[in-house]
């Protein structure tokens, strides 16, 4: 029996572990040879089972004390509990006094273990998941647990089967090599992604042997990049990346079995470093009241100043020592001053409560519902999507109703994200595609009148892309074009050849996976199939396209095919490509199969993929031709950067007019998809010679083997390869506005927010869909912003705000002067941006209504919501639905992220989740505007509440030599915040609506109250503070000058001051109550259970607390009329000025809340014309105004105009009352041109 390490050992190796993988490369080895042994070489890396718990069983108690001691009011209430055991300033029985601290404590810890205990059930069930592991006994793979693999091991995994670690592909059971896994568990995309066998250590022909296996890996320090990896295998240095790397968590597709050696396991796996907890965010109101308790600690350190120099005048009046002070067991009494240093800690014992210890967690409480009431809203629910809006962070749902300033993304979040195949330029000349887009077959069938024996079908893709984007009608003359240029090699004229090169790049240029269909696609694909027949059996198609030689081109209806695209965008070309008959009919990392329009399938040996970074803004894929050999490169990607890299002199041998310069036409057409709001690509192509490609196909072996540095090397070698091109065409995809996002936009606006969306778009793209989204209005002062010198920049700042304060700052509601509107690209902001600009860009900006960034990168998104939020010190909230929102989702105070189509990782980093970009005008104009009126008025309430509690207590301190002594029973105190007085505004803070969802809907205007804290304020704060003494005075007053002079007991006395106080408590909640769903019953309630406790409590306590017991007061009191007389005078008279305050300023000066509440009383038909009218006064009908006269000055446009996707604003993107910078940089100074 092996004898247990000794702690010296233990140490060591854990030094010596720790040294290991603090290394920046990692050295593994597999774990074969040492399989049954006590130490092998990757003993020092972590095992695979996980812990996401936070505490254990032995020590959850300890460590969840610690955590909640972190808070500074438990620390504060447990240090006053445990001052109350000494003696000299003891105020309460002790005991009793931990029992307020002790409940909280306990129903916290609850939560918390309850939450923990769900982790840990989660965590076994993971870590118990079968795998396949090998084993050298056995020299096969046998099943274990997850929690059983380590680094070093071989791991095989079958199709649907989710990966338990990190793993190196080595095999797979492809014959290409290829592994095909969905990441939705860590990204959100459900796209399908290829991973590859480690070129050069395996070939497919021979089995999968692990002994084998001797190479040693070098990997990177464990990281959270999911898009990056880097390791070399082997003595020859074979490097790859991400692309051969399965991570954990994924599940894998269309792949029969695949195997893999564990690089990661456990908590360093790189999910698991990216299951970062849910952020901390505290609101602003949390904020605020943080600052009003320190403002409470004040007054009641004041208090227990006034109570300390109070006891000690009292002691000093006394001309000798009192009778009724009672020494200590020696027979001394403490002195004058040392006995009032006393009593200044028993004061702060006894006056506690002036800070609300039940507040926060009652706040917790409202917030959880009104999570739920927001998440099981069903006009925020998707029935496309089957999704609803998902509150990620509850402690800021307050925040939705005070924000000032919404940071929105443009793709995605503002449009469908849903891509249309709208246009295309091929060498200069431009092809509609008007018929793509429409809704249903039916137009198609339209379309088409007449057909040849040849047939021409559409068919439904099973891939789960939208029915536009599927359906392509190919244009008349293209299509003769294509198909006359033949297709099966080069071959006709040069000119010809390059329209069949921009398909085929269509076609190939891409990362699209090719896979089979589900059951559930199968069955879409016999729908369209019967949609086939349909079509035999109907008229011939339109004679439009009669005269359309189409021999031999052939769409074959039994494909199976469905493309899995990383981006919509992908996807629309591909279709487009297969409408001219260029079909992509599979992938591998080695070859790409292409079936041309006459139906001969070439495959093309892929020699290198470079792929898309947002540096370059293209990509690009090399390929081999079958038959001629030639090496061909084919590109796309931005125009702006694309055109740089065309080969100069551009004119094409043989061509002559237009068409010698082709990149001037191609421009123009761009320009012209631009200002339609189409998103614009370019095509292009260079034929590389042998020695050219294969010189640089050695620099490209070394920058991938580089383990430092990789990716720079990989980038410097794609820019060196990538000019010199030879430009194909450009095309133009349409992607449509969402539902409702004029009038989402214009609600936003009316209620005082200022929306910037910030896009990576062309300035005319994002200006067209600014005017279609109501962003900008044709009667806006727009400044157009754009130059390449920064000196230009800061003049220019200079003159725009000298000639924008003229017009007095964003536009009212009712202002006659319009409303300025800011068009600035990314170039141009970055220099705004700078520390020397940066004040007179906020200051520019806090003037326009709406600003519109273009072209701007993700880190210029999140730069441009921290610059705003902490220069103006406004609420933030940023929108978006794809990775490249996400930093600019979590820099502002309140981050949504939409569920669309570029995954979920905007969701998951966001704090609230929706379907659509129009459930934000409800999001915010309503639950937004209810949750905060409900916090704020439920936290000042509690402040009120425990003051005017406390103060009854302080009050009789004058009256008792300020000795500390309380005239009501200490449990009454302690139940009177725990159960007398908590329910009603736990109910007011979750159900009580001040509008209905129909008036805050119809008036946007009502959402301005929130963003000047018109509920929660300093204002409201010491009102609240001050009517809370007033009430105090009132209730201990009133019942001590009618028991003056009388022979009743202290608890006597007490008894209907504390019954006052809970009705005058609960009567001040009720005013402030709007709408009464259940309130009443909690009211009642509330008072039931008092007297029922309070009555019990004095039957059954004959001596609780000697010498005074509570015994049988509550049933002398009610036999009592004065009692009764007591209680209604009091409760009248304390309540009366906050009634009249109410009734004032109610009727005198109502404010827009007070008159908007007017409408909640008037039947539902007189509401709306009220509503209309109140719109109406406010100039709504503007915008229709503009539009008509906007189409009247519309220049014409020929045939193409009406097929614009967005018909606002006009071809030209700047209206006539548009103040328009264009700053254009020159060789000799710079030149400004203003025109109005």
């Amino acid at each position: 029996m092996p004898c247990c390490p000794s702690p010296l050992t233990l140490l060591r190796d854990s030094l010596r572990g720790q040294r290991q993988r603090d290394k920046d490369l990692l050295t593994l080895v597999s774990n074969l040879p040492y399989q049954g042994l006590p130490k092998t070489t990757n003993q020092y890396f972590p095992g695979n089972s996980i812990k996401t718990t936070k505490y254990s069983f032995w020590f959850f108690i300890p460590m969840n004390l610690w955590e909640q001691f972190h808070r500074f009011a438990n620390v504060y209430f447990v240090g006053l509990a445990l001052l109350n055991f000494v003696p000299a300033v003891e105020a309460f029985q002790p005991e009793v006094a931990l029992i307020p601290i002790c409940v909280i404590l306990t129903l916290t810890a609850l939560k918390d273990g309850w939450e923990d205990y769900r982790r840990y059930r989660s965590d076994r069930r993971i870590n118990h998941t079968p795998c396949l592991i090998y084993s050298r006994k056995e020299g096969d793979f046998v099943e274990r647990r997850w929690k059983d693999v380590r680094v070093g091991d071989f791991v095989k995994v079958v199709s649907n089967e989710i990966l338990p670690a990190d793993l190196l592909l080595l095999h797979t059971s492809d014959p290409n090599g290829v592994c095909h896994i969905e990441t939705a568990t860590l990204d959100g995309e459900t796209n399908l992604k290829q991973r590859q066998v480690v070129p050069g250590l395996y070939t497919q022909d021979f089995p999968f042997k692990p002994q084998h296996f001797n190479s040693t890996v070098v990997v990177e320090k464990p990281n959270d990049n999911l898009n990056h990896f880097k390791e070399t295998a082997d003595n020859r240095k074979l490097g790859f990346g991400i692309d051969s790397l399965l991570l954990r968590g994924c599940t894998v597709r269309n792949t029969d079995h695949a195997a893999g050696f564990v690089v990661y396991a456990g908590r360093e796996t790189k999910s698991m470093l990216n299951n970062n907890r849910p952020r901390y965010k505290r609101s602003k109101l949390e904020r605020k009241m943080n600052m009003d308790v320190l403002f409470c600690v004040i007054v009641l350190f004041c208090m227990c100043l006034v109570g300390a120099l109070g006891h000690y005048i009292w002691l000093e009046s006394f001309p000798s020592m009192p009778l009724f002070l009672i020494p200590d067991s020696h027979g001394h009494l403490d002195q004058p001053p040392l006995s009032s240093f006393y009593m200044f800690f028993t004061m702060i014992i006894l006056l506690q409560i002036l800070i609300p210890i039940s507040l926060y967690v009652s706040i917790e409480i409202v917030k959880v519902g009104q999570v739920f009431f927001i998440t099981n809203d069903i006009d925020l629910y998707d029935e496309e999507t089957d999704s609803r809006v998902q509150c990620r962070t509850l402690n800021i749902t307050e925040d939705l109703g005070q924000i000032q300033y919404v940071f929105s993304d443009k793709t995605g979040t503002l449009t469908e994200n849903k891509m249309v195949f709208r246009r295309c330029t091929i060498m200069g000349t431009e092809y509609a595609h008007n018929e793509n887009g429409k809704e249903t077959m039916g137009i198609i069938k339209k379309q088409w009148g007449r057909y040849s024996k040849t047939v021409w079908c559409f068919i439904l893709s099973p891939c789960p892309f939208c029915v536009q984007e599927t359906e392509v009608v190919p244009d008349r003359k293209l299509l003769q074009r294509v198909l006359r240029g033949g297709g099966d090699g080069p071959g006709g004229c040069q000119e010809t050849d390059l329209y069949l090169d921009f398909f085929l790049a269509l076609a190939v240029c891409n990362t699209v996976v090719v896979s089979t269909a589900t059951q559930a696609q199968a069955q879409r694909r016999r729908v369209s199939r019967a949609l086939f027949q349909v079509f035999r059996s109907s008229p011939p198609f339109s004679s439009l396209h009669s005269n359309i030689p189409r021999p031999g081109l052939v769409v074959d209806t039994a494909d199976q095919l469905c493309y899995e695209a990383e981006s919509p965008d992908e996807a629309a070309l591909v279709y487009a490509a297969k409408a001219y008959g260029f079909t992509l009919l599979a992938r591998t990392p080695d070859s790409v199969t292409v079936r041309l329009p006459h139906g001969q399938e070439l495959t093309y040996q892929v020699l290198d993929t470079l792929t898309f970074d947002p540096i370059r803004k293209r990509m690009s894929v090399v390929l081999c031709h079958p038959i001629t050999r030639e090496i061909v490169m084919y590109t796309k990607g931005a125009d702006n950067t694309m055109m740089e890299l065309l080969e100069t002199p551009y004119i094409l041998p043989g061509m002559e007019g237009s068409h010698k310069n082709i990149p001037a036409s191609t421009q123009k057409h761009l320009d012209w998809y631009a200002k339609e709001g189409l998103r614009t690509l370019c095509l292009a192509k260079k034929v590389l010679s042998k020695k050219t490609y294969e010189d640089w196909s050695l620099v490209r072996q070394d920058a991938v083997a580089a383990i430092n540095n990789r990716e720079e090397l990989l980038m410097e070698t794609a820019i060196h390869l990538e000019t010199h091109l030879t430009l194909l065409g450009a095309t133009g995809i349409e992607d449509r506005l969402q539902d409702s996002v004029p009038d989402t936009i214009t609600a936003l606006r009316e209620a005082g927010i200022q929306v910037w969306v910030l896009t990576g778009d062309k300035p005319e793209t994002a200006v067209n869909i600014a005017y279609a989204c109501r962003l900008l209005d044709q009667g806006d002062l727009v400044i157009n912003m754009r130059t390449n010198n920064k000196a230009v920049c800061a003049s220019t700042l200079d003159c725009t705000l000298e000639e924008v304060r003229q017009y007095g700052g964003p536009g009212a509601s009712g202002d006659p002067s319009p409303s300025i509107g800011l068009v600035i690209d990314g170039h141009t902001l970055g220099m705004a941006l700078e520390s020397d600009l940066v004040e007179r860009f906020v200051e520019l900006a806090r003037s326009c209504r709406s600003v519109l960034c273009c072209r701007v990168t993700p880190l210029q998104k999140s730069t441009v919501v921290k610059v705003v939020r902490e220069r103006l010190k406004v609420m933030t909230l940023a929108i978006g639905d794809g990775a490249n929102d996400v930093n600019m989702i979590q820099a502002a105070d309140v981050g949504i992220g939409i569920s669309g189509q570029e995954g979920m990782q905007a969701v998951m980093a966001s704090d609230f989740s929706i379907s659509c970009f129009k459930h934000m005008k409800k999001l915010l104009l309503v639950h937004g505007h209810w949750c905060y009126r409900r916090l704020a008025n439920m936290a000042i309430y509690f402040f009120y509440k425990n003051v005017t509690y406390v103060n009854l207590l302080f009050w009789y301190q004058f009256y008792c030599g300020f000795s500390g002594t309380s005239m009501i029973d200490i449990w009454l105190i302690i139940f009177f915040n725990l159960f007398f007085t908590s329910a009603p505004p736990i109910m007011f803070g979750v159900m009580d609506r001040n509008f209905a969802t129909e008036t805050l809907l119809g008036l946007p205007e009502l959402y301005r109250s929130g963003q000047g804290s018109e509920g929660y304020n300093h204002f409201t704060f010491w009102i609240a503070m001050l009517d809370a003494f007033y009430q105090s005075l009132v209730c201990f007053f009133i019942p001590f000058w009618t028991y003056h002079g009388s022979d009743i007991d202290i608890y006597t006395f007490g008894t209907p001051i504390n019954t006052v106080s809970l009705f005058t408590i609960l009567l001040h909640l009720a005013i402030e109550i709007k709408t009464w769903v259940i309130h009443w019953v909690i009211m009642l309630g509330s008072v039931s259970l008092y007297f029922m406790v309070t009555l019990v409590y004095s039957a059954v306590c004959i001596s609780c607390n000697p010498p005074s017991d509570p015994y049988w007061i509550l049933q002398q009191q009610m036999t009592d009329p004065m009692f009764y007389l007591v209680c209604v005078i009091t409760t009248v008279v304390a309540l009366l000025p906050r009634y009249t305050y109410r009734v004032l300023i109610n009727t005198v000066a109502p404010s827009p809340i007070v008159r908007a509440r007017h409408l909640e009383r008037l039947d539902p038909t007189t509401k709306e014309q009220w509503i209309r009218e109140w719109r109406g006064l406010r100039g709504e009908s503007t915008w229709e105004v503009a539009q008509e006269q906007a189409q009247k000055q519309e220049p014409s446009l020929g045939n193409q105009r009406h097929h614009c996707p967005h018909h606002h604003p006009p071809w030209n993107p700047f209206p006539q009352s548009t103040i328009r910078f264009e700053l254009q940089q020159q060789q000799i100074g710079t030149s400004q041109k203003v025109t109005s």
